[in-house]
């Protein structure tokens, strides 16, 4: 069966997923803007991988304005460039779209059918204004665990770096016909997709070690296994998921591997730059409220302290402070 699907931020991950689930037989729009529109409008999408490259030419590429309605919105650009054109997003649905939130950090919906005390709430650091809640309606969100590397190496060009794991699931936990028709697609198009029945979880083991390793590297200029393999940054980074584990759990949350393990498996990746570290080098805006501000109010809600988190956080607000107001990056290379 193929699906309509609308990528929204045809960067690096967009492309991966546009490109795969295009050469798979499903109809994709990627909504673009600028030498990226104009690209993949001319020529496509390329995927470069290791096994060669997949070319994409039967796509439809359009500015957010210009396009139609899909059944699936997967919307894949940074969380805090999300809120700008949340009511485009909402105007790309039909009363049965699915909006797949593909971002790091906490999402805003975070408290939509949770179960328990906190069931309902809204976190103002990701939606200050209520604006996702009442635009993009949860009950329209599929959560989805991103785990694949990728750049866009020039308009219309992706290469993917490592990974092809996308864990999907409804906020209620349950497993529905929606989210299980666009696993299907993406299990077609090559990609591992299984569906959980707790996808917070899986967010927050990624988001363990974003909170932590993307901060400090932001900070430092250190990659993951030199913050890793530093006994001070270590016992840094150590504390951060503690605190952060804590918060978690108040919310129903259960961390199934242990922070020595996680902190092993950043270690691993290797001379790696975060993503955050590279916002800093090339001047750009940091994904601060996803990671760190949303867990500090997590921690809020529930009544824990967030001291080291908090720290963290306030200097990392200074540095984009500082970056944003010199107009370029800061790089010690």
């Amino acid at each position: 069966m193929s699906l309509r699907i609308a990528i929204v931020g045809a960067g690096a991950i967009g492309g991966y997923l546009g490109v795969k689930l295009a050469l798979a037989g499903h109809d994709i729009t990627f909504i673009a803007r600028g030498a990226n529109l104009q690209a993949i409008a001319q020529h496509g999408m390329k995927l470069l991988t290791d096994d060669g490259e997949l070319h994409a030419r039967d796509v439809k590429a359009c500015d957010i304005a210009s396009a139609s309605t899909y059944d699936y919105v997967l919307v894949t650009l940074k969380s805090h460039q999300v809120a700008a054109v949340a009511a485009d997003i909402a105007a790309l649905c039909h009363d049965d779209s699915c909006i797949v939130t593909m971002q790091n950090g906490l999402p805003w919906w975070y408290f939509h059918q949770l179960p328990g005390d906190y069931s309902g709430k809204q976190l103002g650091s990701l939606d200050p204004q209520g604006q996702l809640w009442q635009l993009l309606k949860p009950e329209r969100i599929i959560g989805a665990a991103v785990y694949p590397a990728a750049e866009l190496i020039a308009p219309g060009v992706v290469r993917l770096i490592e990974g092809n794991r996308f864990t999907l699931g409804e906020p209620s936990g349950e497993k529905t016909e929606r989210v299980t028709q666009l696993a299907q697609a993406m299990i077609g198009a090559g990609f591992k997709t299984p569906v959980s029945n707790d996808i917070r979880s899986e967010l927050w083991v990624k988001l363990w070690g974003n909170l932590s390793f993307n901060p400090v590297s932001a900070l430092t200029h250190a990659t993951l296994e030199d913050i890793a393999g530093f006994g001070p940054s270590r016992e840094l980074v150590s504390l951060m998921m503690q605190e952060a584990q804590a918060v978690a759990e108040r919310t129903g949350i259960q961390f199934k591997i242990s922070i020595d393990k996680r902190i092993a498996g950043a270690q691993a990746v290797g001379a790696h730059k975060t993503s955050m570290l590279q916002d800093i080098e090339q001047g750009k805006a940091l994904e601060l409220d996803a990671l760190l501000g949303s867990v500090i109010e997590l921690g809020q809600i529930v009544g824990l302290p967030t001291p080291t988190l908090k720290t963290v956080h306030q200097l990392c607000l200074l540095l984009q402070q500082s970056v944003l107001r010199s107009g370029h990056g800061l790089s010690l290379n």
